[in-house]
């Protein structure tokens, strides 16, 4: 093959808010480097990208009009994405071959595992990209290895797994603690597994300090790099001039009010509450938040994006500010927010921590509940709620949990490593920090364009 004058990664993302943004940071990432980043998802998702310095191709899952909410079952949508997407990325690999920047490596989102043999029919380096914690990618790992079975029994005191703290059934991933729920997503999990001796690279959205006893444990098993935190740049390390935002929202935001807002508000006196973009919460527990935080008497902006209906009237006025979306960056960064309460998704976990925010964790399904066990019990930057017997947080539990991390006995200590984790994302992508250096690295391999490792 021809030296080609730059390389051109194409990255290839799963068309949900928390899939797309850590893959359109990495692109950027990329081409602030100097390489050539496309970024590659749906249809229907491509038009709310808007970042000047990636490329943007559509690739088909077989939904075009509507993706995901088309489809009859989760299962179809996941084979049809396989089927249809394949082909469609092969084409656009296809469109760039006898161009001056021929696509040279696919680094792909890892619900996509299907992408690595597009990657191999065209002989070109494969790339898997965790969205997740390493933590709760080992976690599958080890289910793979047949290390633990599943179903997990419910009375297990704890479960002891190399590399972390032990685990009871509530801080297990859902998809964990209740495989039967969402068979067809813990599929699409395990089945990467099997050919991790195939990947070129894996890439984690995190960063080794953060995770440091796994990473260790991890080694020489899998040839995994941390590359995160993947937030934009002007809230880290400033490297890349302009990047204050992802740049793909799939909703209409409301920041200037939200800003406005809080620049009436004293430092660190309100409450963020935000449940992220998949939450689909109850109305008994949508009064409960509303009671909880109208008890702790402290300003509050909640983003309630399908739930405005649900909630009681009145909520808002002067103490709160109810918004259907808003740049959550933006409102962590801004000095009046003293307490995050978030559902604990890894990219807003991430996100807490990247901006010394202390956290309330109220964790609904999937990575979230061993999201929250870290925040709390790991890196000590916030605590998490206890639910009763119904499954609801109450008010009063809420309100509890504010008022320890925002002035109870552990709120300085929370406060101090809530500051000292924001230091340590900072320097992890800053010039000669971890991630940035394992980012580096990979451009290297890139651009020498050395022959392909000869598969085992």
């Amino acid at each position: 093959m021809e030296e080609n004058q730059r390389g051109h990664v194409l990255v290839v993302a799963y068309p949900a808010q928390g899939h797309i943004n850590p893959h359109l940071q990495f692109a950027k990432r990329l081409a602030s480097k100097g390489l050539k980043a496309t970024l590659a998802t749906t249809h229907y998702t491509v038009k709310s990208v808007q970042a000047t310095t990636v490329g943007v191709e559509p690739i088909s899952d077989g939904f075009d009009k509507g993706g995901f909410k088309q489809a009859p079952s989760v299962e179809a949508y996941l084979q049809s994405f396989e089927q249809v997407g394949s082909r469609t990325l092969a084409d656009i690999i296809v469109k760039y071959q006898n161009s001056d920047t021929p696509v040279n490596c696919i680094v792909y989102d890892s619900l996509l595992s299907w992408a690595i043999d597009v990657a191999k029919q065209f002989d070109i380096y494969g790339a898997l990209m965790f969205t997740n914690s390493a933590s709760v990618c080992s976690i599958y790992w080890q289910i793979h290895q047949g290390v633990f079975t599943l179903p997990v029994k419910q009375e297990i005191e704890a479960v002891s797994l190399p590399g972390l703290p032990p685990l009871g059934y509530s801080d297990l991933p859902s998809f964990v603690a209740q495989p039967a729920n969402h068979p067809a997503y813990l599929a699409a999990i395990l089945e990467k597994w099997g050919i991790l001796n195939e990947i070129d690279w894996v890439f984690c959205n995190s960063f080794e300090e953060l995770e440091s006893e796994l990473v260790k444990t991890m080694l020489g098993h899998w040839p995994l790099k941390m590359v995160g935190p993947l937030v934009p740049s002007a809230y880290l390390d400033q490297q890349i001039e302009g990047d204050s935002a992802y740049g793909a929202s799939l909703w209409k935001s409301t920041s200037d009010q939200c800003t406005k807002w809080l620049d009436r508000k004293p430092e660190n006196s309100v409450i963020y509450v935000s449940f992220g973009s998949m939450a689909n919460i109850a109305s008994k527990q949508i009064e409960e938040i509303a009671r909880g935080l109208k008890a702790s008497n402290r300003p509050f902006i909640w983003v309630a994006r399908d739930t405005e209906n649900k909630l009681s009237p009145g909520l808002g006025g002067e103490a709160g500010l109810v918004v259907s979306w808003c740049n959550q960056l933006e409102v962590l960064a801004h000095q009046s927010v003293g307490c995050y309460v978030t559902h604990c998704g890894w990219n807003s976990t991430l996100e807490g921590l990247s901006l010394g925010v202390p956290m309330v964790g109220v964790p609904q399904w999937s990575d979230q509940p061993t999201n929250a066990k870290f925040t709390e019990d790991l890196w000590k930057v916030g605590v998490r709620v206890k639910k009763n017997e119904e499954g609801i947080v109450t008010g009063e539990e809420l309100n509890k949990c504010i008022k320890e991390v925002m002035d109870g006995e552990k709120s300085e200590e929370i406060k101090r490593n809530s500051a000292k984790w924001r230091e340590f994302a900072k320097k992890s992508v800053s010039v000669g920090g971890s991630s940035d250096g394992n980012i580096n690295e990979f451009i290297e391999k890139i651009l020498k364009r050395e022959e392909k490792k000869t598969r085992l």
